[in-house]
């Protein structure tokens, strides 16, 4: 693919294209939507079914998704992350951080952040440990951080402080 520079900072933003790329790998990496049907359903946004077709596609090709037919399902193609991918999870870890710092999240929105934030590298290694367990076949981790996440978003969201 050409590229305007050799620059990290660039190519990585050549590689996402637009802000839905990373909307797309944060609903995939914190949900557990995996098909196009479920993405576009769950996606609060409201992502454009054109968009998201074209977002997958795009980080299929980058090597940021890989994708393979459901067998329970002829016409329904499941998308996992590839090891490329599950390596964000720092940087979306830092990008909710700036988020909270300098923006107004809703509290229950905003609650998954603050907890990668303060659980910091340990807990975003345990994260994607977590992450290579369910798209990668990767060994079971003994601690379920989406699990962690998931219990502090149901509280939030039933008015309970975390």
């Amino acid at each position: 693919m050409p590229r305007r520079s050799g620059c990290p900072i660039n190519l990585t933003l050549e590689t996402f294209g637009d802000r839905w790329s990373l909307i797309v790998l944060r609903d995939i990496m914190f949900g557990k939507a995996r098909t196009f049907r479920a993405l576009l359903a769950g996606n609060i946004e409201g992502i454009a079914s054109n968009i998201l077709a074209d977002r997958l596609a795009r980080l299929v090709a980058h090597g940021l998704l890989s994708r393979q037919g459901d067998p329970a399902h002829s016409q329904r193609v499941i998308y996992s992350l590839t090891e490329a991918s599950i390596g964000l999870v720092p940087m979306m870890a830092m990008m909710g951080a700036w988020g909270l710092r300098y923006r107004s999240p809703s509290p229950e929105l905003g609650i998954r952040a603050r907890l990668l934030e303060d659980g910091g590298p340990e807990l975003w290694a345990a994260f994607m440990d977590e992450l290579r367990h369910l798209h990668l076949a990767g060994p079971e981790p003994a601690r379920s951080v989406m699990g962690e996440l998931q219990t502090a978003f149901q509280a939030m969201s039933r008015g309970e402080t975390v």
